[in-house]
């Protein structure tokens, strides 16, 4: 029988629980710390690898279905990669026209819409002199310019991320090749450096949540091409300027639920503005509006489906987390990786091993990854 520790016993039950869970507290803290600070240095490989996974789980497909009818993996997956770029590069080929062919007329309209809203200030209840209007403009101008300098550095900084840019894309490239080609041996072989008693459990874990990322990611492509296709429609109806332009923005600002969406509508909402009055900037705000009403009440819970199903206050808060520590591309992958953790670990500490996929040969593990 152990012998009583007076000290010990002197302290409240309560106390010692609050001490237990503080130092483990502490040291996960730390334990997460370390791991956000190694991200944050290597973040062009994480984000890299990152939209690496996300096309995977798009293309995959394809590559699976020309296996299926009997053309070698290696042949699929060029076919597939090229057949891919070929195709995103006539849509940017042809976006950038319409934009530089628009560009013109938006131009003439604003200065229109400038010269009305001159005339209201001056003629209408305000009573603003052509004076106050020029001075104003002026301190626009020389607001500009006094601040040239710091302009001109966030310039030259943007510049010097271009040597990043182009190595991550090429990073990204290589990578869906290899995904692609031998994914399934990479995550075999990664796997193990787990102790073969959990090593198991943590690739159907991997396994769950990569099914669960790969849901998500074709329900918003799905959802963002008809966000696109319906705000495209209504801007073409209406006459606005560079509306496919406009709709291709709303279809990549969709990839970033809730907020990705509202703002390049408020965007498109400002362009009719400008371009074509009051009257048609509302009726296309009422149909971003209704375009987004039909897409969070209908297309979301019908094609995410429960699997993929996120509290709305974990998609803002992850997507502020993410957009903190990585900007714009922080914000965009946060909710794929949010969907990605939330079922692989519901599966990894779940008190049933899943064994949905043990009738599936697997890769021996004497093969190299990318094999």
């Amino acid at each position: 029988m152990p012998t009583p520790d007076p000290v010990l016993d002197a302290v409240p039950p309560l106390v010692r629980k609050a001490s237990a869970w503080s130092w483990r507290l502490l040291v996960i803290g730390a334990a997460v710390a370390a791991l956000v600070w190694l991200i944050a240095q290597i973040q062009m490989i994480v984000v890299s690898v990152a939209i690496a996974l996300i096309l995977t789980v798009l293309l995959v497909p394809a590559v699976e279905r020309l296996v299926r009818w009997g053309a070698p993996r290696g042949v699929s997956v060029a076919v597939v990669l090229l057949g891919s770029i070929a195709l995103l590069g006539g849509v940017l080929t042809f976006v950038v026209t319409q934009f530089v062919k628009g560009l013109p007329a938006l131009g003439g309209e604003v200065t229109r819409s400038i010269a009305a809203v001159t005339d209201w200030l001056t003629e209408g209840p305000l009573g603003l002199s052509r004076d106050q209007i020029d001075n104003f403009g002026q301190s626009a101008i020389e607001a500009v310019r006094d601040n040239q300098t710091r302009l001109t550095t966030g310039a030259l900084s943007t510049a010097g991320t271009v040597t990043e840019i182009v190595s991550g894309m090429f990073l990204v490239l290589f990578t869906v090749i290899f995904l692609l080609h031998g994914g399934r041996n990479i995550w075999q072989f990664v796997t193990k450096i787990v102790p073969a008693g959990s090593r198991e459990r943590v690739r159907d874990a991997g396994r769950a949540g990569l099914g669960s990322l790969t849901g998500f990611v074709r329900a918003t492509f799905l959802v963002a091409l008809v966000d696109a296709v319906g705000i495209g429609v209504g801007l073409l109806v209406l006459g606005v300027p560079l509306a496919l332009p406009l709709a291709s923005l709303v279809f990549l600002g969709a990839f970033i639920p809730v907020i990705g969406a509202v703002v390049t509508g408020f965007l498109a909402v400002i362009v009719a503005l400008l371009s074509k009055g009051f009257v048609t900037a509302v009726i296309v705000l009422l149909i971003v509006l209704a375009v987004q009403q039909l897409e969070g009440n209908v297309l979301q819970p019908l094609v995410m489906g429960r699997a993929v199903q996120l509290h709305p206050l974990a998609v803002l808060l992850v997507i502020s987390a993410g957009a903190v520590l990585a900007g714009i591309v922080g914000a965009l992958l946060a909710v794929p990786l949010l969907a990605f953790l939330n079922t692989a670990v519901r599966r990894l500490l779940s008190d049933e091993h899943a064994d949905e996929h043990a009738d599936e040969p697997e890769p021996s593990d004497t093969k190299e990854p990318g094999s």
